[in-house]
């Protein structure tokens, strides 16, 4: 029997030139589940994303998902793409088996904590205090910048990139360092600025806490500031009335990913990514 992808609708093409299609994944002629991509709105035309994959359960087992990710990669060389994005939840060990196979790694993942009653102390002699309105403005200048950044880094073009990060910290903190819900924090030890923190409820109905940046400044890491930064999420979590908190982190920051994980963070979805030779 034969595996395949068959369109469901036109050719979705926006204004910006991004494309999407959603597909039957069909054995012979019956139906057995879909696919959907798209070209990566964030990355440009030259990547793409595999947005949905869906084997029905009594075919799944059988290679069916695998042959559709690979057809849908030839539609994606079509269009232009020579890279492909995509996510997986934590939970979803067969998709990221078969992830794993067709030759994706892993660029970031996102993380979350359930939170206990009562915040751990902070080191003695560390302390964190709210950003002034100037120290807020070189915090934000510093923080547009080192998150468009991070971006380039990893191959997003670096137009994108700017207008991404200036787009979402526009977004994010309307009102700057008064914006509701948000807490923009300098941790001090023993008197010294060494590192500041970005925290604030999730979007969404029944969302928690999640932290959008946090930063120890170079000459002051490898002191536990970090971990000291991590806990001062928490107790502001915990005193806007949440009991969780997330957070993304790149896979190749190998000393956050051991801090998170040390600190009860479990991940709850990977995002990977391969070249389309």
């Amino acid at each position: 029997m034969t595996t395949t992808i068959r369109p469901t609708e036109p050719l979705q093409q926006g204004a910006d030139g991004a494309k999407s299609r959603t597909y039957d994944v069909c054995v012979n002629s019956r139906r057995v589940g879909r696919i959907k991509i798209a070209t990566d709105a964030l990355s440009g035309a030259g990547t793409g994303r595999i947005e949905e994959l869906h084997i029905d359960r009594a075919d799944r087992g059988r290679g069916r998902g695998t042959v559709a990710a690979l057809a849908a990669e030839e539609v994606l060389r079509g269009w232009g793409c020579d890279r492909l994005h995509l996510t997986v939840p934590a939970d979803a060990d067969a998709a990221l088996r078969m992830a794993a196979a067709l030759g994706h790694v892993e660029r970031s993942r996102n993380m979350v904590k359930q939170l206990a009653p009562t915040a751990a102390e902070l080191p003695d002699g560390t302390v964190g205090r709210p950003m002034n309105a100037d120290e807020f403005e070189g915090w934000r200048a510093a923080a547009v910048e080192g998150y468009a950044q991070s971006w380039i880094e990893r191959g997003v073009p670096e137009a994108a990139a700017r207008t991404k990060s200036e787009e979402e910290h526009r977004t994010l903190l309307p009102e700057g360092a008064a914006t509701a819900g948000t807490h923009l924090l300098l941790l001090e030890d023993r008197g010294r600025e060494v590192g500041t923190l970005w925290v604030a409820r999730a979007p969404g109905p029944g969302a928690g806490a999640y932290v959008y940046d946090v930063h120890v400044a170079e000459e002051h890491r490898g002191r536990g500031h970090g971990r000291s930064l991590m806990l001062l999420a928490e107790r502001a979590a915990l005193a806007d009335g949440m009991d969780t908190i997330g957070l993304h982190v790149f896979a190749d920051n190998t000393p956050a990913l051991r801090l998170y994980e040390s600190l009860g963070y479990r991940t709850t979805r990977h995002h990977l990514g391969k070249a389309l030779l």
